[in-house]
């Protein structure tokens, strides 16, 4: 790509990215960015055809984001259930970077199809992660489709209020410790 290319293409991330996170998704439009980019509408298609592709280039960084957040988790010096609520922190929190990506998101888990499927598998496979780390401490029925779908109806319930943060925390925690192992669970099952 040519230097000037790469300047309005980086500059339109940057623009898109700073739209997204004040206004959300839905409430910008390509022309919105286009002219908060100062680049023509054509230059803005010809780097990403889609909205959604645009979206999907504004968080580019994020996967290897959400990777650090959970080596982070997994390094913590603290029992199991403590470091995955340092997990679901971390998650709910890169869920709601960008006003209204909580909801849409987690709503897409599961459909193949969705622009946003590339971030799914990201937070599954994260939370995958999560479960194989942490498995002789988390429940034994537990999946990273439930984690996902758990933490993203908390983050977009955040993202969607006013409630505040120790709220948010408080919420998270009620989740990590339904997904901790109880005794009962970690029992064999008598016939």
């Amino acid at each position: 790509m040519r230097a000037d290319a790469r300047r309005n293409r980086d500059r339109i991330v940057d623009v898109a990215r700073m739209l997204f996170r004040t206004k959300g998704y839905d409430a910008v439009s390509m022309d919105e960015v286009s002219k908060t980019a100062e680049v023509g509408t054509g230059t803005l298609y010809r780097h990403f055809p889609t909205k959604e592709a645009l979206y999907d280039a504004v968080l580019e960084a994020w996967a290897e984001r959400v990777n650090s957040a959970v080596e982070r988790a997994l390094t913590l010096d603290a029992s199991a259930r403590d470091q995955l609520l340092a997990w679901l922190t971390a998650y709910s929190a890169m869920l709601t970077e960008h006003k209204g990506a909580a909801a849409r998101i987690t709503a897409a888990l599961g459909d193949p199809g969705s622009p946003f499927a590339a971030k799914c598998q990201t937070y599954l496979g994260a939370n995958q992660r999560i479960i194989e780390a942490l498995s002789p401490a988390l429940r034994p029925d537990v999946d990273a489709m439930q984690i996902s779908r758990l933490v993203g109806g908390v983050a977009a319930v955040a993202d969607n209020s006013e409630i505040p943060a120790d709220a948010v925390q408080a919420m998270l925690g009620v989740v990590a410790d339904g997904l901790v192992a109880s005794e009962k669970d970690s029992l064999p099952v008598r016939a």
